[in-house]
């Protein structure tokens, strides 16, 4: 084979090397630079290089940014983020800048100051510039500025009031963002500063800016500091938030439920209680509900979000008595069950019994408690020894005697007086649906950073756990009669009327309904008849294609599926997935974009300053990595980031939406997908391209749904034909061969 050599003076055209990045670089006044940087050399020879070309000294005090939104700081650290063709700016250096605002923000020109401190709010979001300014005691100069700021500039409000709310809120805003890098802990602020950042959500009600960053720096305090949460729950009441739930803003709306979820969440457990009760009083429920519930507007993911942990923290009140044992030897218990007994029988007994025998009385109530449905019918108090649910079961027993008394009754004395075995324990019963109902609500739980699933219904009524367990123990009793199940043998029996019981429930629950009526509506649609009818339809696929030549079908097409269902997943992952930075400050989280490049090499992702609409392009996420340097994929307890300390890290259901990319000999790519959902997608696309198995449970159901679509179809010819289990037998070879035509 020829070899062509090029002409001596020609060149051929060669890939940059990796380390070399070709750049353009601006400064004020002058024509941007194109330069190719070579990241091996120090960062400070760089800069050299770039002011040596437009003749600046002190190449010392200088710094390269991004010249986009963020105005980030290129360092040491991150300079690897520098991608092709992207636009830097020459500036002061970090320290330099920090300095000159640090004295700026001091002026006693309110104009001068103003401006300053509206650069120092957008600086203050790059660590780097944080970093320096902080260095200054820069957080003590701006927490001194809120002390004082209002004795300071109280008589030039009247005449400069939308000036002094500008900069009252610039001040805020750097201070947030400043506290949100982590740099500097919450315990060292004064109560001065406590005091006046508490007065800020009374007095500038009206400024949405002021109030929405005075109630994020006290929801912030709460959360990281226990002193602070002692100082601010002393300074804040509930009485001043409620108001800013009764505004059209739900930005300001969000703020305030998240301070009370915090002060809610970091209350100790003998004040808890008391808390709660005061929000009953300021009728916080009815509030939520009519303002932010049912306004006339949709709820945004973070509303949810705070909604779903206020139902949380609602019902882990319910977790001392769910864990609380009986003493059978406390009387004031045991009237308790005293009263489910007269509420239920004394309209029969006979009036002259309380003037009967001891062991006549005895008798009698032994008699009763046996048709209440108790285990131990001398001493039924040992019934409610086990925890979960304790003495919970027993609360709610008596709050639907009292409360639902005619259904009570019913359900007591039709039980009690059946004759065919058939009759439904109400005690037993109760305290078996109580135990169940704690696990759906997951009742002792803390709640999850990620979840939005809170349910309207228990925003209705003041008692929206007794209520819920009063229209389920209605159901329990009606899908007992329909399955015909017996008390003979009350475990088996419990297990499988339960199960039914429960996935009444679940079904009802997943359609989100309004009110407790509209969910006792959607259950008296979902009859032990309807649920046979909805798994018969969802068991058809598995009953109806069981016979070895659809099996052996199935075997044919399931490699064509799994390679649709890559496909699907890998298409997914080039579109991306915007997931977040979870913090300790959740609704101030940085949001974060990944996605597959087209030709499935590579992986690119970087930050973003909000939520996208739609996908990101490429070129916008500023990191890569390819998918050959891909060593593994982690998820849950295995995942880096969920071995570090923290209840955030202990959560259940974030450690099921936590995986990670391991590549290189340390470097990790952490996870925490946005749902379910989107943790399968990912997962299984990872496998997919590391030629692993895609083995989530959306895979399976995936697989199980288009493979019975493709094999229906395949047999829409056979219809009302019936297929052999085993194939037709091979008939016999004919006496001769006589019938056979000769051609030739």
């Amino acid at each position: 084979c020829p070899v062509v050599l090029a002409p001596k003076n020609s060149s051929i055209a060669m890939p940059p090397p990796a380390d070399i990045v070709k750049v353009a670089i601006e400064w004020p006044g002058a024509f941007p630079k194109l330069m190719e940087i070579d990241q091996k050399k120090p960062l400070s020879s760089i800069i050299k290089e770039v002011c040596d070309g437009w003749s600046l000294a002190n190449h010392d005090q200088f710094a390269l940014q991004h010249a986009d939104s963020s105005n980030f700081y290129i360092t040491e650290k991150n300079r690897n983020e520098i991608k092709n063709g992207a636009i830097l700016r020459l500036t002061t250096s970090p320290a330099q800048n920090a300095q000159q605002l640090h004295e700026r923000i001091q002026s006693s020109s309110m104009d001068a100051k103003l401006e300053a401190l509206k650069d120092l709010a957008n600086y203050s979001r790059d660590v780097t510039f944080a970093q320096e300014f902080i260095n200054l005691d820069g957080i003590s100069l701006l927490t001194q500025m809120v002390e004082s700021g209002t004795e300071r500039y109280q008589k030039l409000q009247k005449i400069m009031k939308p000036c002094f709310g500008d900069m009252l809120s610039f001040t805020l805003t750097a201070f947030v963002e400043l506290m949100d890098h982590g740099i500097v802990s919450w315990d060292t602020f004064s109560v001065a500063f406590i005091k006046k950042i508490a007065s800020y959500v009374n007095k500038f009600a009206s400024d949405i800016s002021i109030l929405q960053r005075s109630l994020a720096i006290l929801e912030s305090m709460v959360l990281n500091s226990h002193d602070l949460y002692q100082k601010v729950a002393q300074e804040i009441t509930i009485g001043q938030l409620i108001p800013h739930l009764q505004g059209t803003d739900q930005e300001i709306q969000t703020y305030t439920i998240a301070v009370i979820n915090a002060l809610f969440l970091k209350a100790p457990d003998d004040k808890r209680q008391e808390m709660a009760n005061i929000l009953a009083q300021k009728q916080l429920r009815s509030i939520i509900l009519t303002h932010v519930i049912r306004a006339q507007r949709a709820i945004n993911n973070e509303m949810a979000h705070q909604l779903y942990v206020l139902q949380v923290l609602t019902f882990n009140l319910l977790e001392d008595r769910m864990m609380t044992k009986m003493d059978p030897q406390d009387q004031a218990q045991r009237d308790i069950i005293f009263e489910l007994r007269r509420i239920a029988f004394d309209a029969e007994s006979e009036p002259n019994n309380s003037s009967g025998s001891m062991e006549k009385r005895k008798s009698m109530y032994t008699r009763d408690y046996k048709k209440l449905g108790f285990i131990n019918h001398v001493n039924p108090a040992m019934d409610f020894t086990q925890t979960p649910p304790g003495m919970l079961a027993l609360d709610n027993m008596l709050y639907f005697a009292k409360h639902h008394q005619d259904a009570y009754i019913r359900i007591v004395l039709e039980n009690s007086s059946r004759e065919d075995k058939h009759e439904c324990p109400f005690g037993r019963s109760s305290i078996e649906l109580t135990k169940m109902l704690c696990e759906i609500l997951k009742v002792g739980e803390l709640p999850s950073e990620t979840c939005n699933d809170f349910h309207p219904m228990f925003f209705t009524h003041d008692r929206s756990f007794e209520e819920f367990f009063c229209i389920c123990i209605q159901l329990l009793n009606k899908t007992w009669k329909e399955m015909r199940a017996t008390s003979e043998d009350f475990n088996k029996a419990r297990k499988r009327v339960m199960q039914v019981v429960k996935e009444q429930i679940m079904r009802a629950l997943t359609t989100k309904p309004s009110s407790l009526d509209q969910f006792k509506s959607k259950l008296q649609n979902l009859s032990y008849t309807e649920i046979l009818k909805i798994r018969q339809s969802e068991r058809m696929n598995q009953e109806d294609f069981q016979s070895r030549p659809i099996l052996e079908l199935k075997e044919k097409i399931q490699p064509e599926i799994l390679e649709l269902i890559k496909q699907q997943r890998l298409n997914r992952l080039v579109e991306g997935t915007c997931f977040r930075k979870l913090n300790s400050r959740r609704r101030q989280d940085k949001f974060w974009y990944c996605r597959l490049s087209p030709n499935h090499k590579v992986l690119h992702y970087g930050d973003l300053e909000e939520s996208p609409q739609g996908e990101v392009p490429h070129d916008s996420l500023q990191d890569k990595l390819p998918v050959a340097d891909i060593k593994a994929v982690v998820t849950g307890k295995d995942c880096p980031h969920m071995k570090e300390k923290g209840a955030l890290k202990q959560n259940k259901e974030v450690l099921e939406l936590a995986f990670s990319i391991l590549y290189d000999s340390s470097g990790q790519l952490n996870f925490i997908a946005p749902d379910k959902h989107e943790y399968c997608v990912w997962t299984d696309g990872l496998n997919a391209l590391l030629g692993k198995d895609m083995l989530s449970d959306l895979t399976r159901n995936d697989l199980d749904t288009l493979l019975s679509m493709e094999i229906k179809l395949r047999l829409l010819d056979l219809e009302n034909i019936q297929i052999p289990d085993a194939p037709p037998p091979i008939p016999k070879e004919p006496s001769n061969y006589d019938f056979v035509y000769d051609c030739n």
